[in-house]
């Protein structure tokens, strides 16, 4: 039995926002800079992918190089480590292993839409099996320390949502002390609308917290979200990469402190703060990770997408930050007219 203290039980304020496991994006450096920024309560880390056996403590360190700070960013927010595997003794006695390596709580990844994990029997393919779901889980909760929490995210199903609430009753059964849904199906993936009046469901279903996640861009749909999920606890992702001071809007919208949003410019400065990250890299993965991060700042802001469309093309680090420095000047004094953008007025503009 869990006999420790939620991680959301001591905010009074609310809303509660996690940053979300993004994986191949979300790694320490990003988790860094956008605790940095600030209005982020608790990350999660990209899945460990659990199948044949438990990993040594450099495997959990490299994931998550903040078990050595005390399983906290610099900026002090805590950071929970995320499996992924369908075993249920594998993944029990990793969640023990990083549970002794000091993660303060350990989330099970029943939500990845992705084909090669889902193939492995990963991920969003275990919504098809409420009964494996309650395995894991039990055996999870069974294995880690009971001051230490565990949870579980989950999508609304794979191809459809008919076993939703029965998936949710199965993992909450299994003794998780809180429920992270992804408001959308496997099949759905990423395109909106999210379902956020299904989380609303689960929550009348299960007698634990849940956190709403999905397409929460802005601080309105923010709002929106909490008010079709009944939940004032969200997890975002790629919103907060879109814009890093997101959280703290949405909590100034809430009158919880005093913030002005951020010009896109000093988003462009703070992924340039990235950079000194990107060094052990070759030339090549450097920029192509650069023009990643640079996509998603371009998502909601037509400033960057202008950017983005001109130093898309550069290959060298050389070209990439010529061709930025130039265009971002360009950009400043003839910033672009929101019709050029269309395809991308669903998502804020």
């Amino acid at each position: 039995m869990f006999t420790g203290q939620l991680p959301f039980s001591t905010h009074a304020d609310r809303p509660y926002i996690a940053l979300a496991p993004m994986e191949g994006l979300m790694d320490h450096h990003l988790r860094d800079l956008l605790t940095r920024v600030g209005g982020i309560d608790h990350c999660v880390t990209e899945f460990i992918r659990v199948t044949q056996q438990v990993y040594p403590a450099k495997v959990f360190r490299r994931y998550c190089p903040e078990l050595l700070n005390g399983g906290k960013t610099p900026a002090g927010t805590p950071v929970h480590v995320q499996l992924l595997g369908s075993d249920p003794e594998l993944m029990a006695a990793n969640a023990r292993k990083a549970a002794m390596l000091g993660a303060p709580a350990i989330d099970l990844n029943f939500g990845c839409p992705a084909k090669t994990v889902n193939k492995s029997q990963g991920g969003a393919v275990l919504l098809q099996y409420p009964d494996l779901l309650a395995r894991i889980t039990s055996a999870v909760r069974a294995a880690v320390p009971a001051h230490i929490p565990v949870s579980a995210k989950m999508r609304l199903g794979f191809a459809d949502k008919e076993l939703a609430l029965d998936n949710a009753r199965a993992l909450a059964s299994g003794g998780i002390q809180w429920l992270t849904v992804h408001a959308r199906t496997k099949t759905e993936g990423y395109k909106p609308p999210a379902y956020w009046d299904w989380i609303a469901r689960i929550k009348e279903t299960t007698d634990i917290p849940v956190i709403a996640n999905g397409e929460i861009w802005t601080p309105q749909q923010a709002r929106q979200c909490m008010a079709e999920s009944h939940s004032d606890l969200i997890m975002i992702g790629r919103g907060l990469v879109a814009v890093p001071d997101l959280a703290l809007q949405i909590k100034a919208d809430h009158g919880l402190l005093s913030h002005n949003a951020h010009h896109w410019q000093q988003h462009l400065e703070m992924m340039q703060a990235l950079i000194p990250c990107l060094a052990h890299l070759p030339e090549k993965a450097q920029t192509d990770r650069l023009k990643q991060w640079l996509h998603y700042f371009s998502l909601q802001s037509l400033e960057i997408r202008a950017v983005f469309e001109k130093v898309k093309r550069q290959r060298s680090l050389q070209d990439f930050f010529n061709s930025l420095a130039e265009t971002s000047a360009d950009v400043a004094a003839n910033p672009p007219n929101a019709s050029d953008y269309k395809a991308y007025q669903h998502q804020g503009f």
